[in-house]
């Protein structure tokens, strides 16, 4: 679906989520070689800012102007600080977008990835009329699980996204099951 590029930010009380640009790259870089994000999400061999920048450049969830939506840097409002990422995805193997979010460790429990989250599930709901909003997560993954469920997602099934990749939970919510906010 192209559409016209002029996304607008989403923002909450506290927080903004815009698209990533080539000044987020060593923010970015950082992230991807966190601990817990090569644990549960993979390694994507983004080592370097050099490597974010291309990753941001050519990325396949960073190209807005195919479906409409991405992955967002999320930053603070009154910092502009980042914390992390949050957005859609359309996968090829999978029939609607499915959310994703991955925040730095030293803004994990402050509650941001539960506010960028529902924010990003209103731009779901509201904004491209989505019938169902997927997500999927590593089996292991228990803080992520928590949240998807928080967020109303309920277990479904294990999937492969494809033939040799290792099975990983699906969650989904339709979005007639709970009350626009």
């Amino acid at each position: 679906m192209a559409r016209d590029h002029a996304f607008r930010p989403l923002t909450t009380d506290r927080l903004r989520l815009r698209e990533l640009a080539a000044g987020d790259a060593p923010f970015v870089a950082t992230l991807m070689n966190e601990p817990s994000f090569l644990e549960h999400i993979g390694d994507r061999g983004v080592r370097t800012a050099d490597d974010a920048r291309t990753y941001i450049a050519s990325g396949p969830w960073t190209r807005y102007e195919r479906h409409g939506f991405g992955l967002w840097l999320v930053e603070r409002r009154d910092t502009a600080e980042p914390l992390g990422l949050c957005g859609l995805l359309q996968r090829d193997a999978l029939p609607h977008p499915d959310i994703g979010f991955a925040f730095h460790s030293a803004h994990w429990s402050q509650g941001y990835a539960f506010e960028a989250a529902s924010r990003v599930m209103a731009f779901a709901r509201e904004q491209l009329a989505s019938p169902r909003l997927l997500a999927i997560v590593s089996p292991s993954n228990a803080s992520s699980i928590r949240l998807l469920t928080k967020l109303g997602m309920s277990y479904e099934r294990m999937v492969r996204l494809a033939p040799t990749a290792s099975a990983i939970a699906l969650y989904a919510v339709a979005f007639d099951t709970i009350p626009p906010p």
